[in-house]
């Protein structure tokens, strides 16, 4: 097989075989070149294009407007809403305005980490920050190489972010009993603050899972908890071309998928978290009675998602005296009044928990708690991994898993007990002497 050429008018032609069609022959040509030595360089290029799978021609779309490509033909549509908005956010405040101008083919590993290294020496990002700057680089340069065939390679590749000489921190805090204590304590006449960090401590789930709860999971008979969904704050649009503002009535509250598929999942709870839960309820029926028509009812409404038109569930508020057509949302942790604040429930409490009670902490650190105790007092490290809702067993070690000191004393008085050495300090002391 070769390529061809001949002469049309002033110009030349290059034309070759490829297969059959319908039993048909069909040819590739392109005319339109000055010279016959021309049109045979073109048209040897646009063979080996072809038949290696590689249609590159040098691509003079600037990296700024491939990223509005990127972001809706791929992170729009394979994302989560949270994951969306910092994507948004870096590419507004950073790559636009410094590596936006360029174009895809000039987009070298030399430009790239020059770029990242200016952000290090400029503003001191954290590492965590800078790798997310790095992977929005290297996940949309992939894209533009292995999806859409516009440059040959990716230059992003080779681009590492700069070393860091400083110990990175964890901010990781187990609580102890006392502390535990003091925060419930606290909290104990907030109805649905003290009742979600309770929850949070006896079970480990995330933030979202938590907030998403409905009292169908909960399976008071047989002691079980099922994860199948989380609770996602988004703005009226149910997108992100205007950022929400938290605490205004611009923001919704949608039923989301779990973050991975091993997130899906039903935990066993003990009795005290399942008396607990049961109080609860009994106390939510007792609102409902109380504030009567003007307690704050949920609803499930089936609506498309504006970026992959797949439905999804957004939840809609009313008093009960309102009729609403839509299925109940039963959620679990509302305010007295029926009215749900999601994920900002616990806003207010963690600030009480820093400034207050002197416990510098997250949210997160119950689970990290969780975990911890639980490996901490000799639970199989895979049940601790799948009560957490982990795709493997390493990162329940690497993330969740902190090292107290009471497991550093057990280690040490485990290698006692193995080396069971009977030293005579009489005898050791004349050796020395010696």
């Amino acid at each position: 097989m070769k390529v061809n050429t001949r002469k049309r008018g002033n110009v030349y032609e290059y034309y070759f075989e490829v297969a059959k069609v319908d039993g048909k022959r069909k040819q590739i040509s392109k005319c339109g070149y000055k010279s016959k030595k021309i049109a045979e360089i073109e048209g040897n290029k646009a063979m080996n294009n072809l038949f290696s799978g590689i249609a590159y021609e040098p691509c003079k779309i600037s990296y700024s407007d491939f990223l509005d490509m990127w972001l809706e033909k791929w992170v729009y549509i394979n994302l989560k809403y949270r994951t969306i908005e910092t994507y948004e956010s870096i590419i507004k405040i950073h790559l636009k305005p410094n590596i936006g101008f360029y174009t895809l083919e000039q987009l070298t590993p030399k430009v790239l980490n020059d770029f990242m290294t200016d952000l290090y020496v400029k503003h001191s990002y954290s590492r965590w920050y800078m790798r997310g700057i790095l992977k929005i680089i290297k996940g949309s340069l992939r894209f533009a190489c292995d999806d859409m065939n516009l440059i040959p390679v990716n230059p992003a590749l080779k681009v590492h972010i700069p070393k860091y000489d400083t110990a990175p921190s964890d901010p990781a805090h187990i609580f102890t009993k006392e502390e535990i204590n003091r925060i419930f304590d606290r909290f104990k006449t907030s109805h649905s603050i003290y009742y979600s960090l309770i929850t949070a401590y006896y079970t480990g789930m995330r933030k979202s899972e938590i907030f998403g709860l409905t009292w169908d999971n909960i399976d008071f008979k047989n002691k079980t908890i099922t994860i199948n969904k989380n609770i996602v704050e988004r703005n009226q649009k149910g997108c992100s071309h205007q950022r929400h503002v938290p605490g205004s009535t611009t923001c919704v509250w949608y039923f989301g998928t779990c973050k991975t598929q091993s997130s899906y999942r039903t935990i066993t709870i003990g009795d005290t978290l399942l008396e607990i839960l049961k109080k609860y309820k009994q106390e939510q029926e007792d609102d409902k009675k109380l504030y009567g028509d003007s307690y704050i009812m949920h609803y499930k409404k089936e609506v498309k998602n504006p970026y992959t038109n797949k439905p999804e569930i957004k939840i809609i508020s009313a008093s009960k005296e309102i009729p609403i057509s839509c299925p109940v949302a039963d959620l679990v942790f509302v305010k007295n009044n029926g009215y749900f604040l999601g994920t900002g429930t616990i806003k207010y409490a963690m600030k009480v928990i820093h400034y207050e009670l002197g416990i510098k902490s997250r949210f997160h650190d119950f689970r990290d708690t969780h975990a911890t105790r639980l490996i901490e007092s000799g639970s199989d490290i895979k049940a601790v991994s799948k009560r957490l809702g982990h795709s493997n067993i390493n990162t329940t070690y690497n993330i969740y898993v902190k090292v107290t000191n009471k497991m550093e004393q057990e280690t040490a008085n485990t290698f006692e007990k193995y080396a069971d050495l009977k030293l005579d300090n009489k005898e050791r002391s004349t050796n020395e002497e010696l």
